[in-house]
């Protein structure tokens, strides 16, 4: 199973938290959607041997892009590539792009799956997050999309300052109110050079706080476990029959190209990242040249890598496998490094297969850093 990720880096105004590679200029958006396919036309070698079953449109916000200009970029996928008889063909939208005019258009064209990003259903959190749409532009958006769409994901973010436990719960109701199959939500986090870093810094808006973040968690897991869905990473909950083909497909070391400025690619022993500026990516693709670096991952970078994205996720960490693909050494490691969360309950082991508790999911990450290697090539 291999994947295609197409970045497309535009987006009407900046959201305070978010560090992604974007533009709120569109005047190169025409010139952006002829090098991406000038991109998928010049890295067609790389994928000579695999099978397509997953394009997903991301960014930025896909979805300011005409339904002409993404079928355009399909097309070229379909011209160059080897795509299986039904890909998962994702696009993120914003709630303000999908007029009924755009959901109906979009449903006619190969799309077959939309994420769209909510974030909340209540004014305060997205004046705070400073999305373009409100709270009654998500709500119809979703009324609109499950009248043509049977996929849809939506985001919500958790941990927002001033958020109640009553209100995240809210949040989480009005989402399981439109019978949507799957929900993908992340705790709020403060990256450097954002707006929101500035505004905590100057005391303008409060920091988030840990503690109501993993009790925000705890409620989200609670509630969609009860209502029918399966928590298959921890950021992502699924009905049966629709967790994400691409985002299951990355967390289980699949082989994947990254199209359009700043986007990452991976081919089993390769990390590849194209360059995150405009101007310089459409000028490079434009001379017939891979605006990319790489980097060769060691034994090492490969073990941390498949301890941090299998203990996010419902089928762990194999203990055969590392012992297997990595060296026993990293086999007796893992296990030492373990043991202390075993004890407290924070991980466990089923069979051959190290795994969070309930417990220790909200932990995930701390947990797989204590598992890396660090001395060992």
């Amino acid at each position: 199973m291999s994947g295609i990720y197409i970045h497309i880096p535009f987006c009407k105004q900046a959201c305070h938290y978010c560090d992604f590679h974007f533009s709120t200029s569109m005047g190169k958006k025409e010139a952006m959607v002829v090098a991406l396919q000038k991109e998928l036309f010049l890295r067609k070698e790389e994928f000579k041997d695999e099978v397509v079953e997953t394009i997903y449109f991301g960014g930025g916000t896909p979805s300011v892009l005409e339904t002409e200009e993404i079928q355009s970029i399909i097309d070229s996928v379909y011209e160059y590539y080897s795509v299986s008889e039904h890909p998962e063909i994702t696009l993120e939208a914003n709630p303000d792009d999908l007029s009924t005019e755009k959901i109906i258009s979009l449903s006619n064209s190969p799309i077959n799956r939309l994420s769209i990003g909510i974030q909340s259903f209540f004014e305060e959190d997205l004046k705070l997050m400073n999305r373009a749409h409100d709270a009654s532009e998500a709500e119809n958006c979703i009324k609109e999309a499950t009248t043509y769409f049977d996929n849809i994901s939506i985001d919500l973010i958790y941990g927002v300052p001033d958020m109640t436990n009553e209100r995240w719960k809210k949040n989480i109701d009005k989402a399981l109110s439109f019978g949507i199959p799957h929900i993908s939500s992340y705790a709020l986090t403060v990256e450097p050079q954002t707006a929101l870093a500035s505004f905590i810094k100057k005391g303008l808006v409060k920091n988030v706080d840990d503690e109501v973040a993993q009790a925000h968690f705890h409620i989200l897991s609670e509630t969609l476990e009860a209502a029918g869905f399966e928590s298959y990473e921890i950021s992502n909950f699924g009905k049966p029959g629709y967790f994400s083909r691409n985002n299951t497909a990355y967390w289980q070391q699949k082989k994947y190209l990254g199209i359009g400025p700043s986007a990452h690619s991976y081919d089993g022993v390769r990390r590849g990242w194209n360059i995150n500026n405009n101007p310089k990516y459409l000028k490079s693709i434009e001379k017939g040249e891979l605006p990319m670096e790489t980097e060769t991952l060691s034994v090492t970078d490969t073990y941390n890598e498949y301890v941090m994205t299998g203990l996010r996720t419902i089928w762990g960490v194999s203990l055969s496998r590392i012992a297997s693909d990595f060296g026993q050494k990293y086999h007796e490691y893992a296990l030492m490094q373990a043991e202390k969360h075993l004890k407290d309950e924070l991980l466990h082991i089923d069979g051959d297969t190290l795994l969070t508790t309930k417990k220790g999911r909200f932990l995930a990450d701390g947990l797989a850093s204590d598992l890396f290697m660090v001395n060992l090539g």
